[in-house]
């Protein structure tokens, strides 16, 4: 029932739709980059998405190293690997993507992940096809975060706020990424942010971490106003304007702690159908920097320094002056369609279901 309450949202739906279907077919007959393709699509659909109207080296490229950064993720992030032995494979990760036809094998994680550590020579030999200018700045990139994991920096911050309880709940052992010297100020473990009698503090502790993080905005939106190919302007673009809409929905949220909080499906899909400019960057953050001021409680210990850094983000996206120039609009302020229009698109979908359901009854 909520596509009712935005049917402006049902366009961009069935585009995105369309795109993972196309991005399924986006599939090499080659061993090792059908795997690379097929393997992408299961870590993470959004990316092999975003990734898809990248010119054909580009998107190799951009699809190995993220296959490399996810296996190097997955080896950090299982707690049954002792540390003495954890590190060392961390720190020598970039030397093993050279390592192709099973020289190097290493089994962990869960689920899809595990595939990928257990098939990685797929991806070294994906990665050896690369031009070696990739391969350089793919090394020298996978070396850098391998010597940050193995000193315990450098997580992204909007995923471990996000995945907050996935990670505590973990087994056989906590995946625990918060830092102490944020939520010791308000527990005395990380875990008890979960329980309902701190659910004031962790919510408190919540809004702390969310505001650390916005102190990144800026060098986003200087990094994305350099790029000039559009392809690679969208596919850098649509995954910041998810994260600060997360950051967004987790600000102040109390239901953060009893379930996953994530952004409707119908909304994502307008931000992919329509991220097209900064201009539409600039009124992405916007809007969602205004959502977040909306949810400040001023009782909130850094309510003043949350409202510095938002009104800072506001300030930038209009001082760029081109705000009402962009095409897309996260908040409206007043929906656009009529009750009839959204009769009429219901009677469209209603005719397309029907002729599916015809196909089908005929094979």
């Amino acid at each position: 029932m909520g596509i009712l309450k935005h049917p402006d949202e049902i366009i961009p739906l069935l585009k995105l739709m369309i795109a993972v279907k196309n991005a399924e077919k986006q599939i090499p007959t080659e061993a090792h980059w059908g795997f690379c393709y097929s393997m992408i699509r299961k870590v993470s659909r959004s990316f092999a998405i975003v990734m898809q109207p990248l010119a054909t080296q580009l998107r190799n490229a951009a699809c190995v190293f993220y296959l490399i950064l996810r296996a190097l993720d997955t080896v950090e992030d299982d707690t049954s690997i002792a540390t003495d032995i954890k590190l060392p494979i961390l720190r020598a990760f970039h030397q093993h993507i050279y390592e192709y036809d099973r020289q190097w094998h290493f089994s962990c994680g869960t689920g899809d992940c595990k595939v990928l550590m257990d098939e990685f020579h797929h991806v070294s030999t994906a990665f050896l096809e690369l031009d070696r200018g990739c391969q350089v700045v793919i090394e020298d990139m996978i070396k850098r975060t391998g010597e940050a994991m193995a000193q315990f920096i450098g997580k992204e911050k909007t995923n471990i706020i996000h995945d907050y309880l996935e990670d505590i709940n973990e087994i056989p052992e906590a995946r625990k990424f918060w830092p102490r010297e944020i939520w010791c100020k308000y527990v005395n473990q990380l875990e008890d942010l979960k329980c309902d009698e701190n659910s004031e503090k962790a919510v408190e502790c919540l809004n702390e971490m969310v505001t650390n993080s916005l102190s990144h905005v800026e060098d986003c939106l200087t990094y994305l106003s350099a790029l000039r190919d559009h392809a690679i302007f969208r596919a850098s673009a649509i995954p910041l304007i998810m994260s600060i809409g997360t950051l967004a929905l987790c600000y102040n949220n109390k239901q953060f702690f009893r379930g996953p909080v994530k952004m409707r499906r119908g909304l994502a899909a307008v931000v992919f159908d329509q991220t097209n400019t900064m201009p539409d960057v600039y009124g992405a953050f916007y809007d969602f920097a205004s959502m977040m001021k909306s949810n400040v409680d001023k009782k909130d210990p850094n309510a003043m320094k949350t409202l510095r850094k938002i009104e800072a983000i506001q300030s930038i996206c209009r001082d760029s002056g081109t705000l009402n120039k962009r095409k897309l609009h996260i908040v409206r302020i007043k929906s656009v369609y009529s009750s009839i229009m959204i009769m009429v698109l219901f009677i469209v979908l209603a005719v397309i279901f029907a002729r599916l359901y015809a196909n089908l009854n005929d094979n």
